[in-house]
């Protein structure tokens, strides 16, 4: 087999493939931003339909969570935690929220109460 034909085969793979999610994955942001501002969405992480249905489950979670929120009002119910959207493939995981420190927080208190004039 050329190299040629090698490459064209590679090139007809589904977005969904094992190889096409390597090499997506190995993909640079600043290169898959180019790939986007080209117009090239076939290049993507995902292809637009696994985009679709991650897209579809995640506002599905949501509503849920917003009837399940609506329907729990009573004293001493626990308030279910928010979903988390789906992971999608080469995407990095949330930064962790920073806690506010306690000096932080008296600093913010007297701030809002006029201690900073």
């Amino acid at each position: 087999m050329s190299a040629r034909h090698l490459r064209v085969l590679l090139e007809r793979l589904p977005p969904e493939s094992a190889t096409m999610t390597a090499l997506r994955n190995a993909t640079p942001d600043e290169a898959l931003a180019e790939q986007a501002e080209r117009g090239e969405p076939e290049r993507g992480r995902w292809s637009q339909q696994e985009q679709l249905l991650a897209l579809l489950v995640d506002h599905v979670a949501r509503l849920s969570y917003i009837t399940l929120l609506a329907n729990s009002s009573g004293k001493g119910v626990k308030k279910p935690s928010p979903p988390e959207p789906i992971r999608r493939p080469g995407a990095r995981p949330p930064k962790p929220k920073t806690q506010m420190t306690d000096g932080a927080a008296e600093a913010l208190f007297t701030l809002i109460n006029g201690g900073a004039a």
